[in-house]
């Protein structure tokens, strides 16, 4: 039998802050991030997960050869509801790019810069 699976099982979001973009995310969504080995040329903070179950791993990444980018692809991150989280994002700095919007059945999202310029989606069902 085969097994099925969503098609991301990693991502990673470039930073040039390690340390403030960790105070950002863990700010935003109220969890620890964890260090990663590394070999030194890179420093990693792992977002909390458990790789059996939906959705994917992923932690913020700080390497000389990879940079934050307003207009890269957007990873959305599932939260009880998009407006709580907007609203907190505000208070840590960042710029709403789009507000809270329907998106049908498929709950709402919503659009905001992070500590380090990156575009970030929120998703909800309320």
């Amino acid at each position: 039998m085969k097994i099925q699976s969503n098609p991301v099982s990693w991502f990673e979001i470039y930073v040039q802050d390690i340390h403030r973009a960790q105070l950002f995310y863990e700010a935003l969504f109220e969890k620890t991030l964890t260090p990663l080995p590394s070999d030194g040329s890179f420093q990693a903070l792992s977002f909390p997960g458990i790789e059996s179950t939906y959705g994917a791993m992923g932690a913020l990444m700080q390497h000389p050869h990879r940079h934050p980018h307003a207009e890269g692809t957007i990873i959305y991150f599932h939260v009880k509801d998009c407006q709580t989280y907007l609203e907190r994002a505000i208070t840590l700095g960042a710029l709403v790019v789009r507000a809270k919007w329907s998106i049908g059945e498929n709950g709402f999202i919503a659009l905001i810069t992070d500590s380090e310029g990156n575009t970030i989606g929120l998703h909800s069902f309320q």
